[in-house]
């Protein structure tokens, strides 16, 4: 199909901002969707590139505009289609920018979601496929028979792989995710880690094709062939047709698996009701142990959020996983097993996750140990907690926090809601709360080191540079400021605390 196509389909509801006919009648060859600010290396040639444009704000100008259109028309993209939904309209310095790196641009209303788009092309893609004579397809005919017959019995992607590739001697090739999930690879293929599969993706030499499917920024799925010569270009995209297919069909078990694990997570939520069987619907054991996870995207809706979880867990495929939302929307799962392997497999695979989007915050809270399904609702309490630890300690960055982790005090004030902490720490500091004064900041500084030395008056004096007794008076200052009493060790404690919630 055409770009110019996509304008005739009046599902679709696009609108032609700028292109001129030649861009128009440029052949697409798949779609993929991003926010990234700078988004070559995930692109390919021919593709259409839809973008919600979260990445750009009023304030930005032109400039942002012309980095990441840019970027487009190195990449060969087809088009950009920009969603209304964010900015209420596709911004003038976009269309401006367009025009002047000539890639076509259509405006995408907040009422079509992507997914209606991707949806659209790869159906009209396979009608174009299933209309063409024999002639212009690549793959010998029993190859595409075989291949045929394999998708409708359910294969594996690693048996699509391997009958693909083996006419052509099996050269090593793999199927990798964005994250560096090695989804399938031909029997030859070494193994690679998530690291090294990350290195294969942005290698300069070679050949990586990107897979149709879901274009949201965590579900890039990539075929990889180390030679640039393995394969004939036109081999390669039928085999990326035929993967499109299997992941086509893939992602309808995954929503039916999605409802699932909603129904799961809606027991956790309450606290009871028939968990054996939703917890056998969602394909894990009847019995413990669990742990809950909950994941957080900045402000971002759920869905995204959900599929990045699942792709982090994924990363893991001997634990079982229920991934979906939670009654208040949040996204969740509930994970088989106990292991801290688990944990420590989902601290990995988050800063891959991260790098789809990098400007924007990427948390999780890992629940401890729910021993039986009657524990997951305490469990997604600890999860809740650990990931509010998580936001607090890094909020415009990522990270994956467990309850496990809190066995500090300092640690485990971090999941109190920051309006909380402020309440806290400034009725016990009181005055010295608002430090306004050179004197109040003097007495903080000192109050932090005095407990810092566990109450040592020496060693604070040395510290500070101060004589004894002037810490003494201080000490007595702060007692007075404060209320409490310096050498009660709860009191001590309090006054700690309140430090910590600042």
């Amino acid at each position: 199909m055409h770009v110019h196509d996509l304008l005739q389909l009046d599902a679709l509801d696009l609108t032609l901002l700028w292109g001129e006919e030649s861009l128009l009648a440029q052949e697409v060859s798949g779609v993929t969707a991003t926010d990234l600010e700078a988004p070559a290396r995930f692109l390919q040639p021919g593709e259409l590139v839809l973008s919600g444009l979260v990445w750009w704000a009023p304030e930005d100008g032109r400039e942002k505009a012309d980095r990441f259109v840019a970027a487009l028309a190195e990449a060969g993209a087809a088009a950009l289609l920009a969603g209304e939904e964010t900015h209420g309209a596709v911004p003038d310095v976009l269309v401006e920018s367009c025009r002047a790196h000539r890639v076509a641009l259509l405006a995408v209303p907040a009422h079509i979601t992507f997914r209606d788009i991707t949806e659209a092309v790869y159906l009209r893609r396979w009608g174009d496929l299933s209309r063409r004579p024999a002639g212009h397809y690549a793959l010998p005919e029993n190859v595409r028979t075989e291949l045929a017959g394999l998708l409708a019995g359910g294969a594996t992607p690693d048996a699509l792989l391997d009958r693909a590739f083996a006419h052509l001697g099996g050269p090593a090739c793999w199927l990798l995710t964005a994250t560096g999930r090695v989804v399938a690879g031909t029997p030859d293929a070494p193994e690679l880690t998530p690291r090294q599969a990350r290195r294969e993706l942005t290698a300069g030499a070679g050949t990586t094709l990107r897979i149709e499917g879901d274009a949201g920024p965590y579900d890039g799925w990539f075929l990889r062939l180390r030679g640039a010569d393995d394969a004939p270009p036109r081999v390669l995209h039928e085999i990326a047709e035929v993967l499109a297919q299997y992941r086509h069909h893939a992602a309808a078990r995954e929503t039916t698996a999605r409802r699932a694990a909603d129904a799961l997570l809606a027991l956790t939520a309450e606290g009871t009701g028939a968990f054996d069987a939703a917890l056998h619907d969602c394909g894990l054991p009847a019995d413990g142990p669990f742990r809950v996870v909950v994941a957080a995207l900045d402000d971002a809706e759920p869905g995204p959020v959900v599929r990045a979880l699942a792709e982090a867990l994924w990363h893991r495929p001997e634990a079982p996983f229920a991934a979906g939302r939670l009654p208040d929307g949040r996204a969740a799962a509930v994970v088989a097993g106990a292991h801290d392997e688990g944990v420590r497999a989902l601290r990995e695979a988050w800063p891959a996750l991260h790098d789809c989007r990098p400007k924007t915050a990427l948390h999780a809270g890992v629940s401890g140990p729910a021993t039986t399904p009657g524990d997951l609702n305490a469990a997604l309490g600890q999860a809740s907690y650990a990931l509010a630890a998580a936001r607090s300690a890094d909020p415009t960055g990522a990270g994956v926090t467990s309850v496990d982790d809190l066995t500090t005090l300092g640690a485990l004030l971090s999941g109190v809601p920051a309006e909380v902490r402020a309440a806290f720490s400034s009725r016990v500091l009181g005055p010295l709360a608002r430090a306004g004064s050179t004197s109040h900041r003097m007495l903080l500084e000192t109050l932090e080191v005095f407990l810092a030395q566990h109450g040592s008056w020496a060693r604070t004096a040395e510290i500070l540079h101060l004589h004894v007794n002037t810490v003494h008076y201080r000490i007595q200052r702060i007692e007075t400021l404060t209320g409490r009493d310096l050498s009660r060790l709860d009191h001590k404690l309090d006054l700690h605390a309140a430090l910590l919630c600042r």
